[in-house]
Order: structure tokens, then C-alpha cells, then sequence
């Protein structure tokens, strides 16, 4: 592993070095979102006079990928069980939402979520936000149902067999055996879709949202200035997916399904 896990001690266990990882990028990027405008603010026209409004994008682009990443783990969640579900309908029902979902472009559904389904569901009203957060945790849900079913299936049937034979009942021997084991598997895939839904999260300048790629729409239309701005905005793009990406590596490495790593 490289990055932070690096730089820490190689007699530490794995578990040990990877928690020291996550601690470390949660605190990088507190110390980020802290001192962003503080350091914007001392770049040259047109990056300092706009400091305050990067970091307030960054702020709403970090806020949208939580939301939108928790309900989209418990979508997938819903969306694995029913996907092997012994009822046919929930199996239809939740493979019609992964193929509908992973076959349309994500900017189409969240401009569905915005503009048609209020006048689908009368009385329904959504702010900007709310909608992008929803088809972001809908379209993320999909991918996230995929990893979550390969991990339950990856699960060894003997597993299951001892379960039943200890005299466990299927719900209690789904719960308690099969699917800790299934999404401790399916972990790292899900921690790497959250780095990818960050950087979807841009989409939702399409309806409006004032995220980190809309504020740098706009101040390139004010500006005419694109270069610099555009530059500025992958900066900060390229960093928080680094401090994601560092945390997504620590959690595989702490969790090293296939033991692929060196021992402890």
C-alpha cells in the first residue's frame, strides 16, 4: 500500500495502520475544508476574490456526497436482499431498478428527480439539493446493490450449512452470519463507489445545485477567465478524491479479503 499507510511504523499491526489512516485523512480533510478559503484567498484575480465562494461549493459538493452515499448504501442494501429474494416480484422489481438505473445517464435522472417526478407525484416538492441528493443515492444504489449481492454470494455455503445446523433460522443465519461476512467483502467497492459519487456530485449543476463545479461555471461566465478557474476547481477535486481514496486503501487493507497483503 502507498500513501499514508506508508508512513506509519511497519511493526504496527494492519488494523492498527489503518485506523492511524482513516484518523489521518478525516483530520486532513476537516484541516481542508477549515482552511480553504484562507488559502484561496491569497491566489491572484480571479481565485482570491472568489475564495469564499469555492470553499462554500466545497462544502455543499462534500455535503451532497454523505447524503446522497448513505441513503445510496441503504438502497443498494434493499436492492441485494430483494435481488435474491425468493418472492419473483421483489426479484423483478429490484432487477428492473439496477438495469434502469446503470443503463440511463445519471444527469437524465437527476433531471427527472427535479423537473418530472412533482408532476408524477402531485404535492411533492423537492429543493435543488434534495432532488440531486436523491438521484445521486438512486443511481449510486444500483452499483452499490451489485457489490453488496456479489459479496453475500461470495460468502461460503458452508457457512450457511453450519448456521442451520447449530439450529439458526434462515432470517438469524442471514443476519448474523452471512451478511456481516458478505458486506465486510463488499466494503472496499463501496468505499471506491463513494470516491466516483463524489465526482458525480458535479452533475447537479444541471438543476441548479451550488457545488464546486457550478461555482466554477460561473465565475468563468463572469470572469472569462477559464483557465485558472477550471484549474482551481480539479485542485480541490483532486484532492478530497486523494484523501478518499487514502481512506478506501485503509479500509481494504484493514479488511484484506484476499489476503494479498503482507502479514502482521
Amino acid at each position: 500500500m502507498t500513501g499514508l499507510l506508508a508512513l506509519w511504523p511497519r511493526a504496527w499491526s494492519r488494523e492498527r495502520r489503518s485506523a492511524a489512516t482513516i484518523a489521518a485523512a478525516g483530520l486532513l480533510l476537516v484541516v481542508l475544508m477549515w482552511s480553504l478559503g484562507r488559502i484561496l484567498s491569497l491566489a491572484p484575480e480571479p481565485i482570491g476574490g472568489a475564495a469564499q465562494q469555492f470553499a462554500e461549493g466545497t462544502l455543499v459538493t462534500l455535503e451532497l456526497t454523505v447524503v446522497s452515499g448513505l441513503l445510496g448504501v441503504l438502497f443498494g442494501l434493499l436492492a441485494a436482499v430483494s435481488r435474491m429474494s425468493a418472492l419473483p416480484p421483489l426479484r423483478w422489481a429490484a432487477g428492473f431498478y439496477i438495469w434502469s438505473i446503470r443503463g440511463t445517464p445519471l444527469l437524465v435522472q437527476i433531471f427527472f428527480t427535479f423537473f418530472a417526478l412533482p408532476e408524477l407525484v402531485p404535492g411533492l416538492q423537492l429543493s435543488d439539493f434534495n432532488s440531486a441528493a436523491a438521484a445521486l443515492a438512486i443511481n449510486v444504489g444500483a452499483y452499490n446493490a451489485e457489490a453488496i449481492r456479489s459479496g453475500i454470494q461470495a460468502v461460503a455455503k458452508g457457512q450457511t450449512e453450519a448456521a442451520r445446523s447449530l439450529g439458526l433460522s434462515p432470517l438469524q443465519t442471514f443476519v448474523h452470519v452471512v451478511a456481516p461476512q458478505g458486506i465486510k467483502i463488499a466494503l472496499p467497492p463501496l468505499v471506491n463507489n463513494v470516491v466516483a459519487l463524489l465526482k458525480d456530485t458535479s452533475l447537479a449543476y444541471g438543476i441548479g445545485v451550488v457545488e464546486l463545479s457550478n461555482v466554477g461555471n460561473r465565475l468563468q461566465a463572469a470572469t472569462f477567465l477559464p483557465v485558472p478557474i477550471l484549474v482551481t476547481t480539479a485542485i480541490i477535486y483532486l484532492v478530497l478524491t486523494s484523501v478518499l481514496t487514502q481512506v478506501s486503501g485503509a479500509i481494504e487493507h484493514r479488511l484484506d479479503v484476499e489476503q494479498r497483503h503482507e502479514p502482521h
